[in-house]
């Protein structure tokens, strides 16, 4: 009977092993006749300014030469605005990755904005990853048909409009759909990019149509020469083979531009949309939101992951190998704020080491309470204990529930230095981030712009805004404050019944691959 059972295990697992091979294969041969045409960066002109962001930047950068411009954007409305901005002011080109964009209030109104910047002529490129597109692909499908503009997706699954053939295919190339693209950067004309971890959605910009919780998250403003490197970065990942034209996905997909533009302008002058739109960019110009800002540093360096990540492979350095450098180079402190924190048992020595040595070593991440993705909080519950026990200082960030919002979520993915140097961008602390993902960030020196995000972290980690985490007795304790009272929980604070139990649940289960 066992033998019996056995040999079908070992049938059943060579069948689909060979179906994974079957579809691998046919999955390489449609993304190699299904690819577009590689397109590049526009150059930038050579006979002075012409675009008006070309007008508002040019001046200034080259009052710096050698140096970049940065400033950080922390408030959600702002983020909108600096993009919206942005995009008004773009007369060459518009490059954009992102991982999430969600079509709704805030999701709309960019992709109004994106729709006239390509009428007035401007070239508009946009890579999204397809886990989040699929379900929005008639909004993305429309917007391609402008002439200016082409929407790429990363990875896509091929089939598209049956579920059942779309969950086998994903199953049996479970592998490969793994691997995604997790940076976000806005690109204009070469001249300004926005990167960071905010996705577009109303979480991320504070909007109120989908009721979601609100994410707080950060953002640089770089002008000067790495904007031409991001546009590099984006080029290498545009041109790469899993780069797929939408339209490759949908051959008979067809919508008069007339009902499309209808469609946009609907979303875009509904009552919510024209009030939010209004609050975000009150009081708020390019001059003042993207230029004023400004402040300029020989000091900053793009970090990417480079495009065969996506393949799995491991010719050089990936932004992992960066960030490893920078945290054993730390000498007093060390300030760490991640949504996930799943650092595997090489991210946990380097930080234990840290503490161990008298690095002050201080994490935020998301309480169980607050986490959108509490199975990723199961895995990261084993790392608390030996954190805290070396001597480093961890905190759950669990601001109280609004009157109209679900409690708040951290989104933030920043590292601070000594006090001297900052990454801000879209890694995060854990195993995807640092083996699957491919990821972007920004690491700078400029005194004013670290303070500023070493005192947001200190704001952040009140006891008003999270839980510190102790031990006591080889066991953890939340230390709350709530109403002026301090108190001790054992059990993680707020969460409910069933998070605990599933939490606990899940942990049980192997996650330490690396």
């Amino acid at each position: 009977m066992i033998t019996t059972l056995a040999a079908w295990i070992v049938i059943l697992g060579l069948a689909t092993l060979a179906a994974s091979l079957l579809t691998l294969r046919s999955y390489t041969r449609f993304a190699k006749k299904a690819r577009g045409p590689n397109s590049f960066a526009l150059p930038l002109p050579d006979h002075g300014p012409e675009t008006d962001l070309d007008r508002l930047l040019a001046p200034l950068i080259a009052a710096h030469p050698d140096q970049n411009g940065l400033s950080n954007i922390l408030d959600h409305k702002r983020a909108f605005a600096a993009r919206a901005l942005a995009t008004r002011t773009a007369g060459r080109s518009l490059d954009m990755i992102y991982y999430i964009w969600t079509t709704d209030t805030s999701g709309w109104l960019l992709l109004a904005e994106l729709l006239d910047a390509a009428d007035r002529g401007v070239r508009v490129r946009l890579l999204l990853d397809d886990v989040n597109v699929q379900g929005f692909d008639l909004a993305f499908l429309g917007l391609n048909q402008h002439p200016n503009v082409e929407v790429r997706l990363f990875n896509p699954v091929m089939n598209r409009g049956h579920w059942l053939r779309r969950g086998a295919e994903f199953a049996l190339g479970l592998s490969r759909f793994n691997r995604r693209m997790h940076g976000k950067v806005w690109i204009a004309d070469g001249r300004l990019a926005i990167l960071g971890g905010r996705n577009v959605g109303d979480t991320y910009f504070g909007a109120p149509g989908s009721g979601a919780r609100l994410s707080h998250d950060a953002d640089v403003v770089l002008a000067g020469p790495l904007v031409q490197s991001a546009e590099q970065v984006f080029d290498t990942y545009w041109n790469l083979g899993l780069s797929l034209p939408i339209l490759t996905l949908w051959k008979s997909f067809r919508i008069p531009m007339a009902r499309y533009r209808r469609r946009v302008a609907r979303h875009a002058n509904a009552p919510l949309s024209v009030q939010y739109r209004a609050e975000a960019m009150a009081s708020h110009t390019a001059q003042s939101l993207l230029a004023a800002p400004l402040r300029f540093t020989p000091d900053a360096a793009l970090l990417a992951d480079p495009p065969e990540k996506a393949f799995g492979r491991r010719k050089g350095p990936w932004l992992l190998d960066r960030i490893e450098t920078l945290l054993t180079g730390a000498q007093r402190e060390v300030l760490l704020t991640t949504p996930y924190f799943v650092p595997g048992r090489p991210g946990l020595k380097i930080l234990t080491d840290l503490a161990e040595r008298g690095v002050a070593v201080k994490v935020l991440t998301n309480s169980l309470a607050a986490t959108d993705l509490f199975t990723v909080h199961a895995a990261y519950r084993s790392y608390r204990f030996p954190l805290v026990a070396a001597g480093a200082a961890l905190y759950e960030f669990a601001p109280p529930r609004g009157t109209r919002r679900k409690r708040a979520l951290l989104h933030s993915k920043v590292f601070v230095i000594d006090s001297e140097q900052a990454l801000v961008g879209s890694h995060n602390f854990d195993l995807r981030s640092a083996y699957i993902n491919i990821e972007l960030g920004l690491l700078f020196r400029e005194p004013a712009l670290v303070a500023e995000l070493r005192n947001h972290f200190a704001f952040q980690t009140q006891p008003a805004n999270a839980f510190s985490v102790t031990a006591r007795g080889g066991a953890l304790h939340w230390n709350v404050v709530e109403d002026g009272r301090e108190g001790r929980e054992i059990a993680e604070p707020e969460a409910s019944l069933f998070r605990r139990l599933m939490a606990g649940l899940i942990a049980r289960l192997p996650h330490d691959w690396f």
